[in-house]
């Protein structure tokens, strides 16, 4: 009489009865890849669009003399005045490439080419890294433009540029949606 339980070749002992493993829906993982990647190009194409479009002109009185009346002198705020700005518009938009191209690699990458998708893991993480970067350096000026620095006589100018300074802080959120995207694109198994 043979017995109903057999020992698998892991040394456990399996059932007579066949029992199924369902493994996870691959295609749904590699949807939730997709939208993922999708949502990272849009949001860092548009961080680096909101921010380069920035400008800003508005007329500020100064007193040169206290005895003459103040003079009106039109100042004009934009994102490539200040070295920060470019940089954070710089890794948004290198991170929007490499989020299109990591979302073709992907589409092409049907079969499931461990090295490809290895590639693309790595380069997210670049990514995360280049886009945390960025909007580090542009929030350290957003703060010293909000409240200024007084140590070196550094006033805040948020108060006059108000529209420039909420339009630089749209693009770091969107900037770091876009990072937090590529975090969570990394997470998921290829």
């Amino acid at each position: 009489m043979e017995s109903q339980y057999k020992v698998n070749s892991n040394g456990g002992i399996e059932s007579g009865a066949t029992a199924t493993t369902r493994v996870a829906n691959k295609r749904n993982i590699r949807g939730w890849d997709l939208v993922l990647r999708f949502s990272a190009l849009a949001l860092s194409l548009a961080a680096a669009v909101v921010l380069g479009v920035d400008k800003e002109t508005t007329t500020v009185s100064m007193t040169l003399v206290p005895t003459l009346p103040a003079v009106n002198v039109p100042v004009t705020a934009k994102w490539h005045y200040l070295s920060a700005f470019v940089f954070f518009v710089v890794a948004n938009a290198i991170a929007c490439a490499h989020a299109a191209i990591s979302l073709l690699l992907t589409l092409a990458n049907r079969g499931g080419n461990k090295g490809i998708a290895l590639m693309v893991v790595l380069f997210d993480l670049v990514m995360v890294a280049l886009l945390f970067s960025g909007i580090g350096a542009a929030l350290a000026i957003g703060l010293m433009g909000y409240e200024g620095n007084s140590h070196v006589q550094w006033k805040k100018v948020c108060n006059v540029f108000d529209k420039f300074c909420d339009q630089a802080a749209a693009a770091m959120a969107l900037s770091g949606a876009a990072s937090v995207a590529f975090f969570f694109g990394w997470c998921l198994p290829p």
